[in-house]
């Protein structure tokens, strides 16, 4: 009976921040104690167990995790195969640039990928769209190669905990940053028209 009861459109809030947190601190946390290796297995293990409650609850996979989780298996899968953690390490790179590529590719065909990133959570004007996506693109590029700059020059310690700390509060502090284009490009009404 409980398919016929509707599924919420959007996450809680709360769900939302554990299912794409959870699957860091875990691996954060089994990193501590076991090392690299098992730390992968279980990040692994976790971003399995986030899609399937993301499913759960919405019937269906959003994008964003769905390609996140491809990333996190593919790489970390390589990593246990070949026993080398330079693919758990370069999987922040290769994500971050695909983000990044995706937006780029929107911007030239007209297509709004961002909105599809963020699965309805923001209405926005086509410029608006337009103007976030330029910059999350960039964005993205830069966190790609600042994982690339970690990663090679500095200890599989330190990188784990740039990965764990630094990724998330940069990521939290460029998004409230872009709140005031988010207020200015909000699209209030489909049939108000946009004043520039």
């Amino acid at each position: 009976m409980s398919d016929l009861a509707p599924r919420p459109r959007h996450l809680p809030a709360a769900l939302k921040f554990t299912l794409e947190l959870g699957p860091l601190a875990l691996f954060f946390l089994c990193y501590a104690k076991f090392g690299i290796f098992a730390a992968t297995w279980v990040m692994m293990a976790a971003v399995l167990v986030t899609l399937v409650v993301s499913y759960w609850q919405l019937r269906r996979l959003p994008t964003m995790p769905l390609v996140t989780a491809a990333i996190v298996l593919v790489f970390g899968g390589l990593t246990q195969y070949l026993h080398d953690p330079t693919f758990v390490k370069i999987k922040p790179t290769v994500l971050y640039t695909l983000f990044s590529g995706a937006l780029f590719f929107g911007l030239i065909f007209n297509k709004p990928m961002l909105q599809i990133m963020f699965d309805g959570a923001l209405h926005l004007t086509a410029e608006g769209w337009r103007k976030l996506s330029w910059r999350w693109a960039i964005f993205f590029l830069v966190l790609a190669g600042l994982n690339e700059l970690v990663w090679r020059t500095m200890s599989e310690e330190h990188w784990v905990m740039f990965k764990s700390f630094g990724f998330l509060p940069i990521t939290v502090v460029f998004a409230l940053a872009q709140a005031p284009l988010i207020a200015r490009f909000e699209a209030k009404d489909e049939t108000e028209e946009d004043v520039l």
